[in-house]
């Protein structure tokens, strides 16, 4: 059992970083980046994020949905409620793609590269 979820987690990490543009552009949208820093802080259900962001319920509905095909949420039913929480080893993944994005930009400018204009 530890083996199959150490697995699901590796190809997990490997299939967000094919998807990277697609997590960015639904992390540009600032009603998905507000639910995402408020569950970073714990986890939520429906109704304290519709009270959180005063956005309706549907609206958030959809948001929450978009974020989880993203894999950058996931649910846990909990009675009559179903609450949300974030995936730290997605935003992990990504966080660590853009850092290697930095490093390459920085080593770039410290090297002065150009490529020639023809």
């Amino acid at each position: 059992m530890i083996w199959m979820r150490c697995r699901r987690q590796v190809t997990y990490q490997i299939m967000l970083i094919s998807l990277e543009p697609d997590v960015l552009r639904v992390l540009a949208d600032p009603l998905r980046l507000q639910i995402v820093s408020l569950l970073a802080g714990e986890a939520l259900c429906t109704c304290h994020l519709v009270e959180a962001t005063g956005a309706r319920q549907t609206n958030l509905s959809n948001h929450l949905r978009i974020l989880r095909d993203a894999g950058l949420v996931e649910t846990e039913p909990c009675g009559r409620f179903t609450y949300y929480k974030l995936r730290p080893a997605a935003l992990d993944a990504l966080g660590s793609h853009l850092r290697g994005l930095a490093a390459t930009a920085r080593d770039t400018g410290e090297r002065d590269r150009k490529r020639p204009c023809s």
